[in-house]
């Protein structure tokens, strides 16, 4: 009997694998707002708190977490309850993650020229202005990226997805297609593609010029 018994012992059930942290990323004004409402238009999870309210610049939302401009002071915390979810964190800070997780960041890529003509208009509402030329800008920005990509290369618990805010305007299904495959499937692909606004498509590379 008691072998008999052992056969309907309940085995003891594997936890599930922690899911990854689902990071926006890129330079600032580069669309990482707009994958962000792709996300959560799939049925993505986002970690936000609605403290930085939709303006003139992003009318449609910052998606931002707070907590998340404290990483480079050590305040990782909240890294644990992201697990399964998309949280926006600018390049700069990427490097201040904790290692313990897994990580699968779309980066966001924008022609350079719209990056810094955005950046400059946000300036010029607040009052400021930038005190070193587009040019220098834009080659030190550039370095930037560059040794961000290699050091996320690097990286054993970080994957990335490079992705081109300007292409998927023009053409969003693909990319919406890329980010679902990406993250495992179950997004709602269609409902990201809809989400896609060209009219806030401002500060293009001609425009710029």
């Amino acid at each position: 009997m008691k072998g008999l018994s052992s056969l309907f012992r309940k085995r003891k059930s594997t936890p599930p694998s922690p899911k990854p942290v689902v990071v926006v990323s890129g330079l600032p004004r580069s669309g990482t707002s707009m994958m962000m409402k792709m996300l959560e238009a799939g049925g993505m999870e986002l970690v936000i708190d609605g403290i930085r309210t939709p303006d003139e610049d992003n009318p449609k939302g910052y998606y931002e977490f707070e907590r998340v401009k404290q990483l480079d002071k050590g305040d990782t915390a909240w890294v644990a309850d992201a697990q399964g979810k998309a949280v926006k964190v600018i390049s700069a800070l990427l490097e201040y993650l904790p290692r313990e997780y897994e990580y699968r960041v779309l980066f966001m890529n924008r022609k350079m020229p719209e990056v810094l003509a955005s950046q400059r208009k946000m300036l010029e509402r607040r009052g400021e202005k930038s005190e070193i030329s587009d040019e220098k800008l834009a080659k030190l920005l550039q370095k930037h990226v560059q040794q961000v990509k290699l050091w996320l290369a690097r990286q054993p618990n970080f994957t990335m997805l490079d992705m081109d805010y300007n292409a998927m305007l023009a053409d969003p299904e693909p990319w919406a297609e890329k980010v679902n495959a990406f993250l495992g499937g179950g997004l709602d692909v269609r409902a990201m593609v809809e989400v896609v606004d060209p009219n806030l498509y401002r500060n293009r590379a001609e425009e710029a010029a």
